[in-house]
């Protein structure tokens, strides 16, 4: 295959390649079985007329077309290949030669990935990770536990803060009912902010029996734009108050906790170990992204092209999209339960866009650098894991990605390995006062 690249700017050039007559043939034996089906001449049955006489009667060239986007994907991944370039993105391809018995040549203007010039990636110095479990972490825990198997007992006095009252309520604005204005017996925790700011405070310190006239303003960006600025009376009743009734810290509490441990000291140590497992794997992400973005500052990267940017908004939107309907939410309810657009949500992705894409050329480069290669077992596991992952066989798993596309993940997270492990944690100065004090 004869092939030649002219880089014309930073990120653009053009391929020249030829596509030989072998290939040709096949193309256009491809594209003549596929027309016969449906073809009529006169004389023939339909679709049993003989290539001899399409050729007669249409010419060769007929074909030619369908046999190019037949042959052309293929050819034009091999030049790419044999030139070495990164492509990215459509390119434009033109004809520049086809002529009956030769060679077919073909024009492509391409966009390729910019170059990266590596800096210092290994033994980047990031700040010090803390993973040490303090006694009031653990006290944290345990008095979430107590929120959680709370009672609520009823009570005389007047409701404050943290307490639940339940309430019959009816809203109107200009003196007319609105939809979702009104409710009967309903439970509401004072200071939760469920409802519109002001409406829960104007309930402070009344008891059970009071009635009470609230007066809101519903946010100028509420939801419901008929109702946002508006100002609406509730005429709302107070049935019940109750507190909440926090559960002692004993053994008892411990077990109905958690039933794999007997004593609150038991629970107390299982919190320690668990919150110590959380902190160590919090500091790995936060060396790991540390590291990476020391990487990647250090890099000198040419302007990148607006396709890979594009890309890379199309993959996080897909992906993003993908999850919502595993669960069962389509794009449109999505977008409905959000009040968001998917303008809305590509630009949200739009923001860090350009970031991502620096930070995996920059792995790229290691990569590259590096000469790391995902071994045959490596790539095995990788199909297992996501087998596993995703509820599919394994077999589904390698028709659906090629050994190159695993490899790339792998050695992709083999560089982030790399340079999170050679990474130097760096106490940071207790204070500008220290820093003065260490200099007299």
């Amino acid at each position: 295959m004869s092939v030649k690249w002219n880089k014309t700017g930073k990120t653009t050039g053009e391929l020249t390649f030829d596509i030989s007559q072998a290939e040709v043939k096949l193309g256009l034996d491809q594209a003549f079985k596929r027309v016969k089906k449906n073809l009529r001449v006169p004389g023939f049955r339909k679709g049993h007329v003989s290539r001899v006489i399409f050729d007669q009667y249409y010419g060769e060239e007929a074909l030619y077309e369908d046999a190019l986007n037949l042959v052309l994907p293929n050819a034009y991944a091999a030049a790419i290949k044999e030139a070495g370039i990164s492509a990215v993105g459509q390119p434009q391809i033109i004809p520049d030669s086809m002529e009956k018995g030769k060679d077919w040549t073909m024009k492509a203007t391409v966009t390729v990935e910019p170059e990266v010039e590596l800096g210092d990636y290994k033994g980047i110095e990031i700040p010090k990770q803390n993973t040490r479990v303090y006694a009031k972490d653990i006290t944290a825990e345990l008095d979430k536990e107590r929120e959680k198997n709370a009672e609520l007992v009823l009570k005389k006095s007047a409701a404050a803060k943290g307490d639940t009252v339940t309430i019959d309520y009816k809203g109107t604005i200009d003196n007319k009912a609105f939809d979702g204005g009104s409710a009967e017996d309903y439970a509401l925790e004072l200071g939760s902010n469920t409802f519109i700011p002001g409406f829960e405070d104007q309930l402070i310190g009344h008891k059970a029996g009071d009635k009470v006239d609230v007066v809101v303003t519903f946010p100028e960006d509420y939801g419901a734009k008929d109702l946002a600025g508006k100002e609406a009376h509730f005429s709302t009743k107070i049935h019940e108050v109750k507190s909440k009734q926090l559960p002692k810290l004993d053994n008892e509490f411990a077990k109905d906790v958690d039933d794999s441990v007997d004593t609150i000291d038991d629970l107390k140590e299982k919190i320690k170990k668990d919150l110590k497992s959380d902190k160590k794997e919090a500091a790995k992400d936060a060396i790991e992204q540390a590291a990476i973005e020391g990487a990647v500052k250090n890099a000198k990267i040419d302007e990148i092209p607006d396709v890979m940017i594009q890309e890379d908004v199309n993959t996080q939107m897909n992906q993003y999209l993908g999850n919502m309907q595993r669960q069962g939410i389509d794009p449109q309810t999505y977008y409905k339960l959000t009040n968001t657009t998917e303008d809305q949500l590509r630009a949200q992705f739009s923001k860090d866009a350009a970031e991502r894409v620096k930070t995996n050329l920059v792995l790229e480069a290691i990569v590259k650098k590096e000469n790391i290669k995902a071994s045959k077992e490596e790539i095995d596991n990788e199909i297992k894991d996501l087998a596993g992952e995703y509820n599919m066989d394994e077999k589904t798993v390698r028709n659906t990605l090629t050994d190159d596309m695993l490899s790339h993940d792998i050695n992709v997270r083999k560089a982030i390995d790399l340079v999170a492990d050679s990474a130097k944690q760096i106490a940071k100065s207790k204070s500008k006062k220290d820093d003065k004090k260490s200099k007299k």
